[in-house]
């Protein structure tokens, strides 16, 4: 059963003429043996469908899986068709936030550079408010607990700003918590403090971080929700 997102990302309007409409991972693997979403099962192909009804598969090689909990539809790149973004991890470089469409890699970022070890994606949207989509995840968010925000710039993917101190999974949980909210001033990111006490918020340009009040249940869904 694949395992469902659990970060709440900012919808994005697409036009009737958008291409991948549909995005979904398949053919599970147990290849690498990291098991860091509580299970040993991570994914080989990405699979997607189009708007004219046509499916296409991306398979993985042999010394890469998805681990990941779902794949993310985004324009990232600001034409009007979503691009589908994903934590691709090579099993002996570790994880790389990963941008897919039809015809296959669009752009990456740096694998973290050895096993075990993980990104969590944290949303997508325009933070800054300069027209462009931003792309958030945590970096290694159960070690190093930082924030990256990068950009699509062409063919590549530019970082722009990044925070410390913060995080958005623990070692086992299914989902990744947090997201992207809009409360009437602007799209801001809704993730935990490093010790997992704390809900906050983090809005561009900066980045800066302001404190929600305490973690506890319902807190991340009430604070997504703008209560």
């Amino acid at each position: 059963m694949l395992r469902l997102a659990a970060a709440i990302w900012l919808a994005l309007a697409l036009p009737a003429g958008a291409g991948v409409v549909a995005a979904d991972y398949a053919d599970p693997t147990t290849r690498y043996g990291h098991g860091v979403l509580g299970d040993a099962v991570e994914w080989g192909t990405l699979t997607l469908r189009e708007r004219s009804g046509r499916q296409l598969s991306i398979r993985l090689p042999q010394t890469r899986v998805f681990e990941d909990t779902a794949p993310r539809l985004a324009d990232v790149d600001g034409d009007g068709e979503a691009e589908v973004i994903t934590v691709e991890t090579d099993l002996a470089l570790g994880a790389r936030l990963s941008i897919y469409g039809p015809r296959g890699l669009i752009a990456a970022t740096p694998f973290i550079g050895r096993p075990n070890r993980w990104l969590a994606p944290a949303g997508a949207a325009d933070l800054d408010g300069d027209g462009r989509v931003e792309i958030a995840y945590v970096d290694r968010p159960h070690l190093v607990r930082r924030l990256r925000i990068w950009r699509l710039e062409g063919a590549a993917l530019r970082e722009i700003a990044a925070l410390d101190g913060v995080t958005n999974h623990r070692i086992g949980d299914p989902q990744i918590s947090g997201g992207v909210r809009d409360c009437g001033a602007g799209p801001e990111l809704v993730l935990l403090s490093a010790d997992w006490t704390r809900v906050v918020a983090v809005r561009m340009p900066g980045p800066v971080l302001r404190d929600l009040g305490p973690n506890g249940p319902g807190a991340v869904a009430r604070a997504l929700d703008c209560g």
